[in-house]
C-alpha cells in the first residue's frame, strides 16, 4: 500500500513539473521565434509563466535576444523536481552533481524535442483540415510561427513532391532519432 502511495505521489509531482516545464519551454521557443504575443495561446503561456519569470528577470538578464531567465527557471524547476523525486523514493545511486547536471540537460532537451514534435504533428494534421490559411485558428498560427523555422530548413533538403510537403516527416524522424539517442544515454 505504501509503495502505491509513493508511486501516485511521484506521478503527481512529475506531471505538475512536466506541465510547467512544458509551458516555460514553449514560452522560451515562442519568444525565440518572435511569435505574435497577442495570440491567445501566447497570452495563456505568458499568464501561466509570469508569476515565476517576472521576479527572476530582475536577477537574470537576457543575452543576445535569449530569455536567460526562462532557461534558469527550467533548470531550477528540474533541479527541484529531481530532489523531490529522489526524496520520495531514494535511488540506489548516490547524488553525483555531474550526473544530476547531465540528467537535467537531457530532460530539458527531451522537453524541447517533445514540444517541437507535437507542434509539428498538430500542424501537419491541421493542414489536412484547413485549406484557407487566412482563416486559421490563432492556436494554429502560433504553431506555424513556432515550427516554420525548423520546417523551412528541412524543405531545403526535401522539396515538396506533387504538392505534398514531406519536410515534417523528415523533421519528425530526426527528432525521434535524437530522442532515442538521449534515452539510451540515460
Amino acid at each position: 500500500m505504501e509503495k502505491a502511495f509513493y508511486a501516485m505521489l511521484t506521478f503527481l509531482v512529475s506531471t505538475a513539473f512536466s506541465f510547467y516545464l512544458f509551458l516555460v519551454m514553449l514560452r522560451f521557443l515562442l519568444q525565440w521565434v518572435k511569435a505574435d504575443f497577442y495570440n491567445p495561446l501566447c497570452q495563456f503561456v505568458i499568464r501561466m509563466t509570469n508569476p515565476l519569470l517576472i521576479p527572476l528577470r530582475r536577477i537574470v538578464p537576457g543575452f543576445l535576444g535569449l530569455d536567460c531567465a526562462a532557461i534558469v527557471l527550467m533548470v531550477m524547476l528540474e533541479l527541484i523536481e529531481t530532489f523531490i523525486l529522489f526524496w520520495l523514493a531514494p535511488p540506489m545511486i548516490t547524488l553525483n552533481p555531474w550526473l544530476i547536471a547531465a540528467l537535467i540537460a537531457i530532460r530539458l532537451i527531451s522537453i524541447l524535442i517533445n514540444v517541437m514534435f507535437f507542434a509539428i504533428i498538430i500542424r501537419a494534421l491541421s493542414s489536412w483540415l484547413n485549406h484557407d490559411p487566412t482563416r486559421a485558428h490563432p492556436f494554429l498560427e502560433a504553431l506555424f510561427q513556432l515550427t516554420e523555422p525548423v520546417l523551412s530548413r528541412a524543405r531545403r533538403w526535401i522539396k515538396p513532391i506533387a504538392g505534398v510537403d514531406l519536410s515534417p516527416v523528415l523533421v519528425l524522424i530526426l527528432l525521434e532519432l535524437i530522442n532515442i539517442f538521449l534515452n539510451n544515454l540515460i
